[in-house]
């Protein structure tokens, strides 16, 4: 099987299987590029979807692009992002066209409302993954943010500058105790 092809095949599949958006998506995409497919390691994951957190976009099509390029350049970005969109994209198209015959269909209505614990928890698995490397000091932090922004309406982007400007200091901090 050729390498864009399998890049291809395993993103399709993420991008068919996965329901509730971008974040049930991660462990999906953790399993077959770290587990199954050994493309690359686990902390250069997790370093990965810092960044993908981080760029403009939805989480699980800037992870998929950051894994294709590492694996192929932009061939492998828009490999992997064809890929992962391909079959949401014509799922949707085909929702669209018969929607509106079943938006008041009970059994619809009731395999949707099934779904939601599940999505919720494909949500919450990710955050189970960042928090096992953390320390408790880390981890309380994070959880500072999430109050910050959640109950005070704090704007992300202000806390993730904030956060990367505390992470350059510490190194900095860091380099010079080494070098004396």
């Amino acid at each position: 099987m050729g390498r864009y092809f399998q890049l291809f095949y395993s993103f399709s599949k993420i991008g068919l299987f996965t329901f509730g958006g971008g974040y049930a998506m991660i462990p999906i995409i953790q399993r077959e590029v770290i587990d199954r497919r050994r493309w690359i390691g686990e902390q250069e994951f997790l370093d990965l979807l810092t960044l993908a957190q981080s760029a403009p976009g939805p989480i699980s099509l800037n992870t998929a692009v950051f894994v294709g390029y590492k694996m192929y350049g932009y061939r492998g970005a828009l490999t992997s992002l064809l890929g992962v969109v391909m079959p949401s994209f014509l799922i949707l198209l085909l929702v669209a066209m018969f929607f509106s015959q079943v938006r008041h269909n009970a059994i619809v209505d009731a395999a949707f409302k099934g779904m939601r614990p599940v999505v919720v928890a494909l949500m919450f698995a990710p955050v189970l993954g960042f928090v096992k490397g953390m320390r408790w000091w880390m981890i309380s932090v994070a959880a500072m943010v999430a109050l910050a922004v959640w109950y005070l309406g704090f704007s992300p982007i202000y806390l993730l500058i904030l956060g990367a400007a505390v992470g350059l200091l510490w190194a900095a901090r860091a380099g010079k105790e080494v070098r004396r």
